[in-house]
């Protein structure tokens, strides 16, 4: 995130110096991972850089996931209905994110405080836009189609 910014906050000397080192490494990274390109004294970044990251994020974490639990990955899309039990909290360097186990598989979504109290309890949610969840806890009594 902080490459992307135009005028970064970061002095020239001690600390300052040692993260601008990093970042300058970070681009030589996505450089080699065709993220981005340089052009003389330009970085210019691939499109959709962060979800392009954050879908990888994701993607690696499920895979280890997977073969921990035995159980298929699914991921989440906007619109989409989320239920089953929270199974864990999982951090990545994207963020935090929920296991949600639905039985057949799992799936990865963002992560709330208001979760972690429904640890190993059915959850039931919808992928709101911009990659939120509006929860509902614990099953519902009533007339179901």
């Amino acid at each position: 995130r902080q490459l992307l910014t135009r005028d970064p906050p970061l002095s020239g000397g001690g600390f300052g110096a040692e993260v601008c080192e990093a970042m300058e490494r970070r681009v030589d990274h996505l450089v080699e991972e065709r993220l981005a390109r340089r052009q003389g004294q330009r970085v210019i970044f691939a499109r959709d850089l962060l979800d392009t990251l954050l879908r990888r994020d994701l993607e690696e974490a499920a895979s280890t996931l997977s073969a921990t639990t035995g159980l298929a990955y699914h991921p989440s899309t906007e619109g989409e209905h989320v239920s089953g039990v929270y199974r864990q909290r999982v951090t990545l360097s994207s963020g935090r994110f929920a296991m949600i186990d639905d039985g057949m598989g799992f799936q990865l979504v963002p992560w709330r405080p208001s979760l972690e109290q429904q640890l190993g309890r059915q959850v039931t949610g919808v992928m709101a836009p911009g990659g939120n969840v509006d929860w509902s806890f614990g099953r519902k009594r009533g007339l179901g189609i």
